[in-house]
């Protein structure tokens, strides 16, 4: 199994998945959002450090998220990541792209 485990995400795929959590939920510490995307995947996608952590630098050198340090539930420090202006626009789009490529490959799918 890959690191991402029993489902290889495409690529970028995992950006929008953090987005869309982010956007549902609010600030939240990375361990906190591999945990989330889990349990709303049904455990079919399994997220480790070297996985998330990535992602949530490269979001927010984009500007898409910002964080900054706090106490998780369990009294650790912790980063908390939070969508920014500029990630909410970047949300939208990308489920927008996410519909047209879905529409795209059901589309051959389904052609005899």
């Amino acid at each position: 199994m890959s690191d991402l485990a029993k489902t290889d995400l495409l690529q970028g795929t995992l950006d929008l998945l953090v987005l869309k959590t982010l956007s549902t939920l609010g600030p939240q510490h990375g361990f906190g959002l591999a945990r989330r995307i889990e349990q709303v995947s049904g455990d079919t996608v399994l997220l480790n450090q070297g996985t998330i952590y990535p992602a949530l630098v490269r979001l927010e050198d984009r500007g898409w998220i910002g964080s900054e340090w706090g106490t998780s539930d369990n009294n650790r420090r912790a980063r908390f990541y939070r969508l920014t202006a500029a990630g909410r626009k970047q949300l939208k789009e990308e489920i927008a792209d996410w519909k047209r490529v879905a529409l795209l490959v059901n589309t051959v799918l389904e052609a005899e």
